[in-house]
């Protein structure tokens, strides 16, 4: 494995790049800001290399953007209604930054921070302290992020959290694909199939009901591969609320805590393939509904809505207020670890 490291300068310190380079001429970039994947290059069917990350041509544009492109969210992804929840009897009010909720950890979440970094072996490793009070969530929680890229083309993700008081905590990767290439326009004539048959209905706001809906019958079901765009203007209230597909999927059989394939997502006309394996319990999909208007990318525009695809393992949006989803409390006698895998393929 090869390896380069770059600095860039912002008034925040220093942007610490990762280019990792395997045997095939396959690489990924990672950054220091928002512990985040800036590139992701691998062959198609006939072996011709393009980047099939979303990115920004300046590293310094990651900080605030909306898209939160290809970075880690925290201290908890996704939603949280109101900003509002309870631990054993205390009630805590989150910094809201999406309509009347939080979202990603507040308006200055793990994804607007430089995080330390290091090499170990041929994993790069990103670590956040995230003190006590922190965007108001309580503990000391030391947060770590290690990517590891192989010959084979696939992207291990690590995600771990311990903390010294109870919190929650809910890390998961932001990447937005488009297995054509990262300039290559809309998305949407991929084919997605989710190992989920369920998933979460929300409200207006994107928060979760607490049901678990079947897919069977509605635009949802993605349990046979299917053009993200076939359904994506049918008159459905997950597709209303969102301007397309920003909802959250159950796993199958992910309650055991074991690795599941989640997803795979395939572009026709290149052959490439991911593959998106996991033990998260849940899985966000969003269709970059609201892309438009973001930094200038790497091919030197900016995206259009629908230009990439994010599948975000994680926990359940809004879980702290849900007892019938799976806990993200975290005490201070455990370790949170949870791990994502990226597999790239052709066929």
């Amino acid at each position: 494995m090869k390896t380069k490291i770059d600095l860039v300068e912002s008034t925040s310190g220093d942007i610490t790049l990762y280019t990792l380079t395997n045997g095939q001429g396959a690489s990924v970039r990672l950054s220091s800001l928002g512990a985040g994947i800036v590139s992701i290059v691998v062959p198609d069917k006939d072996g011709r290399l393009a980047d099939v990350a979303l990115g920004y041509a300046d590293p310094k544009d990651y900080f605030y953007d909306g898209p939160c492109a290809g970075k880690t969210p925290g201290r908890y992804a996704n939603r949280i209604a109101r900003g509002k929840f309870t631990l054993d009897g205390v009630d805590y009010q989150l910094n809201i930054n999406n309509g009347p909720n939080a979202l990603h950890g507040g308006p200055e979440g793990f994804s607007h921070k430089i995080w330390e970094c290091s090499m170990e072996g041929d994993t790069v490793v990103f670590t956040l302290d995230s003190p006590d009070g922190d965007e108001h969530y309580p503990g000391n929680l030391q947060a770590r992020v290690a990517y590891t890229w192989t010959d084979e083309n696939v992207l291990k993700i690590e995600l771990g959290a311990v903390t010294d008081r109870k919190t929650i905590v809910n890390l998961t990767n932001h990447t937005y694909f488009n297995l054509a290439g990262e300039d290559a326009g809309s998305a949407l004539d991929h084919l997605l199939q989710l190992n989920c048959s369920r998933y979460l209905p929300t409200d207006e706001t994107l928060i979760p009901t607490g049901e678990m809906a079947p897919v069977a019958g509605t635009p949802m079901d993605f349990t046979q591969p299917k053009r993200l765009g076939q359904d994506i203007k049918q008159d459905f209230p997950a597709l209303n609320y969102g301007k397309g597909y920003d909802n959250c999927w159950v796993i199958d059989g992910a309650e055991d805590g074991q690795l599941h394939t989640a997803a795979v997502l395939s572009d026709p006309t290149s052959g490439r393939v991911l593959e998106v394996i996991t033990d998260q319990p849940a899985a966000q999909v969003y269709t970059g509904n609201w892309l438009a208007g973001s930094p200038v990318s790497k091919s030197g525009r900016s995206y259009n809505d629908y230009d990439g695809v994010a599948i975000e393992c994680q926990g359940m949006p809004d879980a702290p207020n849900h007892d019938n989803f799976p806990s993200q409390v975290l005490n201070p006698d455990e370790d949170y670890r949870r791990v994502i895998f990226f597999a790239f393929k052709t066929k």
